[in-house]
């Protein structure tokens, strides 16, 4: 029985022992909630797959604009970044790791921004700019990681990028230091000079209910427990995205809509859970106008 035992044992370690270290990192990072992908060979996701090229399959359900796409293979880039060990470890990736070159993530899908320093003035900058927080060092420079999501963008400044939501930044490690919320200053550098002032979330202003009652919504612990069910409704979100905010907006206007006692700082909770999620403010707008007109308010 013992040596039965000692050869279940040694069997059944054996795939672990023959795991790739990017592997072995990418499921440790699965484990923790982080999604991951594989990048070949100059820090680039592989290539779709000949049904996925040109967006020929629609998307995937968490892209810009959704779609059908169901395909095996970690294709569009940061779209398919996934937590799930059956995917990850199934005989569709397997090759694909066999090949890979480093191991990414999605900075945006657990909330966090990572502001790449590409060289040693970029970091300078930072130093002298930019809130302390968590730091991983680069071959050129650094990544200073933030807690908080954002819209992504390149070249913000000279050497300084923005990856979170969809996008992907390379695992580099733990990184040291203690990650602090993601300050406006960095939000700041997404908006150019020649860019609109963009406009403020619509805010509900209608009569309260005839009779004069005093509003049972306005018990801030009421509200408040809303537009916090609200915001994990949408957090929680892993597919149809578009839909889950359009859906979410409708409920809370429906909701609180009609006494006057949401605030703007309540919009704001909700577009920011949204955009959090990917969705651009043009896409919230849309989709608060749109309930606002389906509701008559």
């Amino acid at each position: 029985m013992t040596q039965h035992t000692t050869i279940q044992r040694e069997r059944s370690l054996r795939p672990r022992l023959s795991q790739s270290p990017l592997l072995s990192a990418a499921l440790g990072l699965a484990h923790r909630g982080v999604p991951v992908l594989p990048l070949r060979a100059g820090k680039v996701p592989f290539g779709n797959c000949p049904a996925c090229r040109d967006n020929a399959c629609g998307g995937r359900p968490n892209m810009k604009t959704p779609g059908p796409c169901n395909c095996a293979r970690p294709c569009h880039a940061w779209a398919a970044a996934t937590t799930d060990p059956a995917i990850l470890t199934g005989p569709t990736w397997a090759l694909l790791w066999k090949q890979a070159a480093a191991v990414a993530y999605h900075p945006g899908g657990i909330g966090l921004t990572v502001v790449d320093l590409d060289h040693a003035d970029a970091v300078d900058w930072a130093r002298q700019t930019l809130p302390v927080t968590r730091t991983v060092p680069t071959s050129r420079g650094e990544h200073w990681i933030y807690r908080g999501a954002m819209q992504s963008a390149n070249a913000v400044r000279p050497g300084v990028d923005i990856k979170s939501t969809m996008v992907y930044a390379r695992w580099l490690g733990p990184g040291t230091g203690t990650m602090t919320t993601l300050p406006d200053a960095v939000r700041a550098l997404i908006v150019k000079d020649s860019e609109p002032v963009r406009p403020a979330p619509r805010t509900v202003t209608v009569s309260t209910p005839v009779g004069g009652a005093d509003c049972p919504h306005r018990v801030p612990a009421y509200l408040d427990r809303g537009i916090a069910m609200a915001e994990q409704r949408i957090t929680q979100a892993t597919s149809a995205v578009h839909a889950t905010v359009y859906r979410t907006f409708l409920a809370v206007l429906s909701a609180h809509g009609r006494c006057g006692c949401l605030s703007e700082t309540h919009m704001a909770r909700l577009f920011a859970a949204a955009q959090a999620k990917g969705e651009s403010l043009r896409h919230c707008t849309d989709a608060w106008t749109n309930a606002l007109t389906r509701l008559g308010l």
